[in-house]
């Protein structure tokens, strides 16, 4: 109907863990107790009864042994010696009674006088009286009882009667019922011992799992999961004896090549060499740089401790190649614009130069002025847009010619090249990479001699690009060429030496050439040769 709002159905609230917990083991505890209660009650019910039988055999065995009772079985029933000792030994003991028979059922003893000289009545007599012990639940002439029967024999060895011991079933209920008091008495003290330990086991657990409730637990690891599946950083974490217990999907795409995708392809890998030692020493490594599997990483490794005890490391590190593409296309970008506001201000200068030579009415100096300034733009950026067909690498080149102008260095582009545009950036990214290593190196090496020319030749053919970079600088010695490409090794001071490494296993990723050739004095030339994902394009 309109105007009725349909009422959503609220989400069942999840149940406590102490309600849980107590609720679980509450139902184990008291279903084990109710077990054992049932167990223990047949049991006590088996012995109860079985020590009233074993009791009472006993006690008609010893008056069947009796010499006065074998003696008083040869007078007659009403008038023996019988009835006097079974009375006193029903009170003694607490039966319901003791009688006596002859071998024809005839009563020398009972409870009521009235009956002696009397049949016994029931027919569980009949086995005692062809020698056999038998015991009965039979009702005679008083209550319900426990019977047992014993045969009686003289000296010769001949049957003269047979003993009747009764215990009443009252009785040995009553012994019975004792026993289950025992035994509730026994399930009620487990059942509040049971209690306290339930509620020492929920306050331990509350305090394990700093008292979340287990949805929260699975929401906390749920959204940690997704963390750290979605950082850019790869992550290790290790236990106490440095096994890896912890590695998100970033860490495995550093790491591990598609042919070897299993954890033990790294166990002796240099970055778990450094989670080691911060295992042992329980100091935390920053900003370590860490080759492994052909990448340059950059570390940060901490120890997790639990009251001041190491209990694993967490190491969270990034390729240091990404942070170095990274930088260089800052560089190129900064040079850029450095290149276009030097361009801005020279592109001012040139308008005032025009609306000088108007004011004036100098028209054939204008016309001359503008058609030089033309010739200019085509001879500088256009030539070089005309060669380079990627945006990219000819605002990166701008940038470099001026920044080489501006030291007083010439960075020329030879006339014979001419690279077409590729869609690859990562293609794209190496070639800046490495230029701009390569410039760089060259505008140092010659930042002393004041003057000198920087010669670049890019060409692309069937699929590869391959380049040229020369300078007419100091040189490289010749003991020190094979070494320019390590890693750490560089002549401008400490902390250097990474972009030439970092160059030549960006180029040599992409499956493409790096190397070098120099005569201390004379030149220095680069040869790079990587794969460009481009048809050749016409001019």
């Amino acid at each position: 109907m309109r105007g009725m709002q349909q009422t959503q159905p609220q989400p069942k609230r999840p149940m406590k863990l102490s309600t849980l917990v107590t609720l679980m083991v509450c139902s184990v505890i008291i279903s084990v107790l109710l077990v054992v209660y049932a167990f223990y009650f047949v049991q006590i019910t088996k012995a109860t009864r079985s020590g009233v039988e074993d009791t009472a055999f006993a006690i008609a065995r010893t008056l069947a042994n009796s010499p006065d009772i074998k003696r008083g079985l040869s007078e007659p029933p009403d008038h023996n010696s019988i009835q006097p000792i079974a009375s006193a030994v029903q009170q003694h003991n607490g039966l319901l009674y003791a009688v006596v028979t002859n071998m024809d059922g005839v009563r020398y003893s009972h409870p009521n006088a009235h009956l002696i000289g009397q049949h016994f009545i029931g027919t569980d007599l009949q086995p005692a009286l062809k020698g056999k012990e038998n015991l009965s639940i039979n009702h005679g002439v008083l209550a319900e009882a426990v019977r047992v029967f014993t045969p009686i024999y003289n000296d010769r060895q001949q049957q003269i009667g047979v003993v009747i011991v009764g215990i009443s079933l009252q009785k040995v209920d009553e012994q019975i019922n004792a026993a289950r008091w025992n035994a509730i008495g026994f399930v009620l003290f487990s059942a509040i011992v049971g209690v306290l330990g339930i509620w020492g086991l929920v306050r331990v657990l509350k305090n394990i799992l700093f008292g979340l409730e287990p949805h929260e637990i699975s929401s906390l690891f749920e959204q940690r999961q997704a963390m750290l599946q979605s950082i850019r950083e790869g992550v290790i974490a290790v236990d106490a004896k440095g096994r890896v217990t912890l590695i998100n999907q970033a860490a495995r795409q550093i790491l591990f090549s598609p042919q070897a995708p299993a954890l033990g392809a790294v166990q002796h890998a240099p970055l778990l060499s450094s989670l080691k030692e911060v295992l042992d020493s329980g100091t935390p490594v920053e900003n370590r740089e860490i080759g492994c599997n052909g990448r340059l990483l950059l570390c940060n490794t901490v120890p997790v401790l639990n009251n001041r005890r190491v209990i694993g490391a967490i190491t969270t590190f990034r390729d240091k190649t990404e942070i170095s593409q990274l930088m260089q296309r800052m560089d190129g970008l900064v040079n850029y614009v450095d290149a276009l506001r030097s361009h801005s201000h020279e592109f001012m200068n040139k308008l005032h130069v025009i609306l000088g030579l108007l004011h004036m009415k100098r028209y054939d100096k204008l016309e001359g002025y503008i058609l030089q300034t033309a010739q200019n733009y085509q001879t500088d950026i256009g030539t070089l847009q005309h060669k380079i067909k990627s945006p990219i690498i000819a605002g990166f080149l701008l940038g470099k010619i001026n920044r080489a102008s501006d030291a007083g260095i010439a960075l020329t582009l030879a006339d014979e090249s001419l690279i077409p545009d590729n869609p690859n950036e990562e293609q794209v990214a190496v070639l800046v990479t490495v230029l701009g290593n390569l410039i760089e190196n060259a505008l140092d090496a010659m930042a002393d001699q004041g003057e000198g020319e920087i010669g670049l030749l890019l060409h692309y053919q069937n699929g590869w690009l391959s380049g040229e970079v020369s300078d007419d600088g100091p040189g490289i010695a010749a003991n020190r060429i094979d070494a320019i490409f390590n890693k750490g090794f560089s002549t401008k001071g400490e902390n250097r030496g990474v972009g030439l490494f970092l160059a030549r296993q960006q180029t040599e990723n992409l499956g493409g050439t790096l190397s070098v050739e120099s005569e201390p004095g004379v030149f220095t030339q680069f040869f790079v040769q990587i794969p460009w994902d481009s048809e050749r394009t016409s001019a």
